[in-house]
Protein backbone atom coordinates (compact mmCIF):
# COMPACT_ATOMS: atom_id res chain seq x y z
CA UNK A 1 0.00 0.00 0.00
CA UNK A 2 1.40 3.38 -0.99
CA UNK A 3 -0.03 6.70 0.09
CA UNK A 4 -0.41 9.76 -2.08
CA UNK A 5 0.07 12.89 -0.02
CA UNK A 6 -1.03 16.39 -0.79
CA UNK A 7 -0.34 19.78 0.58
CA UNK A 8 0.03 23.36 -0.43
CA UNK A 9 2.94 25.73 -0.03
CA UNK A 10 3.34 29.46 -0.33
CA UNK A 11 6.80 30.95 -0.50
CA UNK A 12 7.17 34.30 1.26
CA UNK A 13 8.17 37.05 -1.09
CA UNK A 14 6.54 40.05 -2.70
CA UNK A 15 5.55 37.53 -5.33
CA UNK A 16 3.64 34.49 -4.10
CA UNK A 17 2.82 31.24 -5.77
CA UNK A 18 0.82 28.36 -4.34
CA UNK A 19 1.89 24.80 -5.06
CA UNK A 20 -0.25 21.69 -4.67
CA UNK A 21 1.82 18.53 -4.56
CA UNK A 22 1.02 14.83 -4.39
CA UNK A 23 3.79 12.39 -3.60
CA UNK A 24 4.46 8.83 -2.64
CA UNK A 25 7.49 6.94 -1.38
CA UNK A 26 8.93 6.89 -4.92
CA UNK A 27 8.60 10.60 -5.62
CA UNK A 28 6.26 13.27 -6.91
CA UNK A 29 3.17 11.90 -8.62
CA UNK A 30 1.51 15.22 -9.46
CA UNK A 31 2.13 18.88 -8.78
CA UNK A 32 0.69 22.10 -10.01
CA UNK A 33 1.12 25.76 -9.34
CA UNK A 34 -2.06 27.75 -8.95
CA UNK A 35 -2.79 30.77 -11.06
CA UNK A 36 -2.46 34.09 -9.23
CA UNK A 37 -5.61 34.80 -7.26
CA UNK A 38 -6.87 31.21 -7.55
CA UNK A 39 -8.37 29.88 -4.36
CA UNK A 40 -8.73 26.21 -3.53
CA UNK A 41 -12.41 25.43 -3.24
CA UNK A 42 -14.10 22.05 -3.52
CA UNK A 43 -14.92 22.31 -7.22
CA UNK A 44 -11.37 23.35 -8.10
CA UNK A 45 -9.90 20.61 -5.89
CA UNK A 46 -12.01 18.01 -7.73
CA UNK A 47 -10.35 19.13 -10.97
CA UNK A 48 -6.95 18.74 -9.32
CA UNK A 49 -7.94 15.25 -8.16
CA UNK A 50 -8.96 14.36 -11.74
CA UNK A 51 -5.49 15.32 -12.93
CA UNK A 52 -3.95 13.36 -10.04
CA UNK A 53 -5.88 10.24 -11.04
CA UNK A 54 -4.60 10.61 -14.62
CA UNK A 55 -1.04 10.89 -13.32
CA UNK A 56 -1.43 7.87 -11.05
CA UNK A 57 -2.69 5.93 -14.07
CA UNK A 58 0.33 7.03 -16.15
CA UNK A 59 3.12 7.17 -13.55
CA UNK A 60 2.06 4.34 -11.22
CA UNK A 61 0.21 1.92 -13.55
CA UNK A 62 0.68 -1.02 -11.19
CA UNK A 63 -0.98 0.92 -8.37
CA UNK A 64 -3.75 2.09 -10.68
CA UNK A 65 -4.40 -1.43 -11.95
CA UNK A 66 -4.52 -2.90 -8.43
CA UNK A 67 -6.38 0.09 -6.94
CA UNK A 68 -3.59 0.00 -4.38
CA UNK A 69 -3.22 3.67 -3.57
CA UNK A 70 -4.53 5.86 -0.80
CA UNK A 71 -5.00 9.61 -0.67
CA UNK A 72 -3.91 11.48 2.42
CA UNK A 73 -4.89 15.10 2.64
CA UNK A 74 -5.52 17.33 5.61
CA UNK A 75 -8.85 18.66 6.79
CA UNK A 76 -8.78 21.90 4.80
CA UNK A 77 -12.34 22.99 3.95
CA UNK A 78 -11.88 22.26 0.24
CA UNK A 79 -10.56 18.77 0.99
CA UNK A 80 -13.56 17.76 3.10
CA UNK A 81 -16.28 19.56 1.15
CA UNK A 82 -19.32 17.60 0.02
CA UNK A 83 -18.41 17.86 -3.67
CA UNK A 84 -14.94 16.39 -2.95
CA UNK A 85 -16.32 13.60 -0.76
CA UNK A 86 -18.80 12.73 -3.52
CA UNK A 87 -15.99 12.75 -6.12
CA UNK A 88 -13.82 10.45 -3.99
CA UNK A 89 -16.71 8.05 -3.39
CA UNK A 90 -17.76 8.01 -7.05
CA UNK A 91 -14.18 7.28 -8.13
CA UNK A 92 -13.44 4.73 -5.39
CA UNK A 93 -10.55 6.74 -3.98
CA UNK A 94 -9.68 5.55 -0.49
CA UNK A 95 -8.41 8.13 1.95
CA UNK A 96 -6.28 8.01 5.07
CA UNK A 97 -8.00 9.82 7.96
CA UNK A 98 -6.29 12.98 9.14
CA UNK A 99 -6.81 14.12 12.75
CA UNK A 100 -8.34 17.56 13.15
CA UNK A 101 -5.98 20.44 13.91
CA UNK A 102 -2.88 18.38 13.06
CA UNK A 103 -1.09 20.08 10.16
CA UNK A 104 2.18 18.73 11.55
CA UNK A 105 1.10 15.24 10.45
CA UNK A 106 1.10 16.17 6.77
CA UNK A 107 4.45 14.98 5.33
CA UNK A 108 4.67 17.93 2.98
CA UNK A 109 4.36 20.29 5.96
CA UNK A 110 6.98 18.62 8.13
CA UNK A 111 9.40 17.43 5.44
CA UNK A 112 9.10 18.62 1.83
CA UNK A 113 8.12 22.25 2.33
CA UNK A 114 10.69 22.93 5.09
CA UNK A 115 13.39 21.68 2.69
CA UNK A 116 12.07 24.04 0.01
CA UNK A 117 11.71 26.99 2.38
CA UNK A 118 15.25 26.55 3.67
CA UNK A 119 16.61 26.90 0.13
CA UNK A 120 14.29 29.83 -0.68
CA UNK A 121 14.82 31.69 2.60
CA UNK A 122 15.89 35.30 2.25
CA UNK A 123 15.44 35.38 -1.52
CA UNK A 124 13.19 37.74 -3.42
CA UNK A 125 11.71 36.93 -6.78
CA UNK A 126 10.80 39.31 -9.55
CA UNK A 127 8.09 37.19 -11.12
CA UNK A 128 5.83 34.24 -10.48
CA UNK A 129 7.65 32.35 -13.21
CA UNK A 130 10.95 32.87 -11.41
CA UNK A 131 9.69 31.56 -8.06
CA UNK A 132 8.00 28.61 -9.76
CA UNK A 133 11.15 27.73 -11.70
CA UNK A 134 13.27 27.86 -8.54
CA UNK A 135 10.72 25.79 -6.64
CA UNK A 136 10.68 23.23 -9.45
CA UNK A 137 14.48 23.11 -9.41
CA UNK A 138 14.46 22.40 -5.67
CA UNK A 139 11.85 19.66 -6.10
CA UNK A 140 14.02 18.12 -8.82
CA UNK A 141 16.90 17.76 -6.35
CA UNK A 142 14.85 15.54 -4.02
CA UNK A 143 16.11 11.98 -4.20
CA UNK A 144 14.38 8.63 -3.67
CA UNK A 145 16.12 8.54 -0.28
CA UNK A 146 14.44 11.86 0.61
CA UNK A 147 11.00 10.44 -0.15
CA UNK A 148 11.77 7.26 1.79
CA UNK A 149 12.91 9.34 4.77
CA UNK A 150 9.75 11.44 4.53
CA UNK A 151 7.55 8.36 4.73
CA UNK A 152 9.59 6.84 7.54
CA UNK A 153 9.11 10.02 9.57
CA UNK A 154 5.40 10.07 8.75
Amino acid sequence: MINILVDECQARSNIKSMLIIFLDIRGIVHKEFLSPGQTVIGKFYCEVLRRLRQNVRCKRPEMWKNGNWLLHHDNAPAHISLVVREFLTKNNVSTVPHPAYSPDLAPCNFYVFPKMKLRLKGRRFASIEEIQAESQQILNTLTPADFSECFLKW
